[in-house]
């Protein structure tokens, strides 16, 4: 049985407590190789594990542990003035230090609610210390949302922001769930079809999950990384960090976060923090590029070059700017390359300039390409793009080799589990803002839909999603993420993008429940098995 190293005894043991019903696993409660179940909530919660074959070397394993928890409820919880943003899974601000809490708490008394300030306490990670992050402040407890939502709207209605959210959502480690874990393996000694990242038509589009799988007709498919949702922030869909697909490179690195790294052949996994150098070159003059296949100007998830704004450093669900940059483009963009100020080099497939045009913008020719420069760079760009000559550009990873020929890498973050130990890296890879608490509430402590994926000891693929944001599953804080992706025996392990888009399909139907009330998310990129 090819299935999820996550706990009691042998394979063999496994195999002689399951029964074969249709070409599915049923496991007992519990079964894992270590002998107990995930780590979630008090170790005797009922646990059930379903195994499904879906082809040579990949199988599905769907885990529900626990059940509902009578201690949770629905509450109303009142925003700290400030915060928030334009992205749907961008968290409100919910926590400030305790002067503050109380002092809209008084304000709340005074119009007849019955609030009260709760301490929110984290857990220590690998580089972050934990503790208290601050205060929030809440109205009431429900055991039915309406209940809570006819208080939000008196509260709503008193001129304060709030919202209803389910206190199960909290993170408390004595919760007793439940939890709905779904994790695709991949076996690279018995696999004989392709694991590929595949953005769609374009990187600027957004497709569903579905959509991409449907298109490959492929047996299974994740949402994978991080990608640019508004357009004030760049091409919507456009990926947020490093991405190479069938070995090209189209989008840089945000340097130093993690990365989820696989050859087509589901061998060589590794999660892995790369940096980035591409060039553009003209006889002995040599220019360093900013980025690659993304509007100039607005880097996602920040990690660029030094003279980036606010920071060079990562920083999630940030856009830096810089006014003067570099940028190469593909036909794998989109239709047409973004217009603006600058300047543009138009290269035929060859890389011969056929024209200069400003403002910058416009179709590239069949194979063809682009560099684009603005600010300060047109100048820079204008001295080499003769039209005629021929520009050479080129870029390259620094750091550990990508794997194999077929290289694919999809973006994520934080870090989670390193050499088979939980080591999530929240601070390291831009979870932690300075000055702004309920950021790390809402994104790191707090329980959300996630998707991951690691390899373990065995060099098998994992690809995991975990519904959250509903009463039939909790979802996971980030130190709970690391616990599970742990416990199902991954050496290593990187968190890829979650909320509304963490999405699992097999087959021709999305078998886990996305959690934006839409229904299905478009996102930048997907995970796909095929066949």
């Amino acid at each position: 049985m090819s299935g999820v190293r996550t706990g009691t005894g042998s394979t063999a043991a496994v195999l002689a407590a399951v029964a074969l019903v249709a070409g599915t696993v049923l496991a007992p409660p519990a079964a894992a190789e270590h002998g107990h179940g995930l780590p979630l909530g008090p170790a005797d919660l009922p646990e059930t594990r379903t195994l499904q074959v879906l082809q040579p070397g990949v199988t599905l394993t769907t885990i529900v542990r626990g059940e509902p928890d009578p201690a949770n409820g629905w509450t109303v919880e009142v925003a700290v003035p400030g915060g928030g943003g334009p992205d749907p899974d961008t968290p409100p601000t919910a926590v400030a230090d305790r002067e503050h809490a109380d002092r809209l708490a008084g304000a709340l008394r005074e119009r007849g609610f019955a609030a009260r300030v709760e301490e929110v306490d984290t857990r220590r990670v690998a580089d972050h210390p934990g503790g208290t992050l601050g205060f929030r402040v809440r109205i009431g407890h429900h055991a039915q949302r309406p209940a809570a939502d006819a208080v939000l709207a008196q509260v709503r209605a008193a001129g304060f922001t709030a919202s209803t959210v389910f206190t199960g959502w909290d993170g408390d480690p004595a919760d007793r769930g439940p939890w709905r874990v779904q994790v695709l393996t991949v076996d690279p000694r018995t696999f004989r079809g392709d694991l590929v990242a595949d953005f769609g038509p374009d990187l600027e589009q957004r497709e569903t999950t579905s959509a991409l799988a449907a298109a490959r007709d492929a047996t299974a498919a994740v949402n994978a990384g991080f990608f640019v949702l508004d357009p004030a922030a760049g091409a919507p869909g456009d990926p947020a960090g490093l991405g190479v697909y069938d070995g090209r490179l189209l989008s840089e690195a945000v340097d130093g976060r993690p990365v989820f790294a696989f050859g087509a052949d589901a061998r060589h996994a590794a999660v892995a923090r790369y940096g980035w150098i591409g060039t553009v070159s003209a006889g002995h003059r040599r220019l360093r590029l900013d980025g690659l296949d993304r509007v100039p100007g607005l880097i996602r998830n920040c990690g660029g070059t030094r003279d980036d704004l606010p920071t060079f450093r990562p920083l999630h669900d940030t856009t830096c700017t810089d006014p003067d940059e570099l940028v190469a483009f593909t036909t794998h963009f989109g239709a047409a390359t973004p217009s603006g100020p600058g300047v543009e080099a138009v290269l035929d497939r060859r890389g011969r300039v056929l024209e200069v045009r400003e403002p910058r913008g416009g179709d590239l020719p069949p194979g063809g390409s682009s560099v684009q420069a603005t600010g300060s760079r047109a100048a820079d760009l204008r001295r080499v793009a003769v039209p005629g000559a021929t520009l050479t550009v080129g870029g390259r990873l620094t750091g550990a080799p990508p794997p194999g020929r077929r290289a694919m890498v999809v973006n994520g973050g934080p870090e989670l589990v390193r050499d088979g130990r939980p080591h999530a890296t929240p601070r390291a890879d831009g979870m932690v803002r300075p000055g702004d608490p309920s950021f790390y509430y809402g994104w790191v402590a707090k329980r959300n839909p996630r998707t991951i994926a690691g390899v373990d000891a065995r060099g098998r693929i994992l690809l995991v999603t975990v519904d959250g944001r509903g009463l039939s599953s909790l979802g996971l804080s980030i130190p709970e993420s690391a616990d599970v992706a742990a416990a199902l025996g991954m050496r290593d392990a990187v968190n890829l993008d979650g909320g509304g888009s963490t999405t699992m399909v097999v087959g021709d139907r999305v078998v886990n429940t996305p959690s934006d009330a839409a229904g299905e998310r478009p996102v930048g990129d997907a995970i796909l098995v095929l066949r």
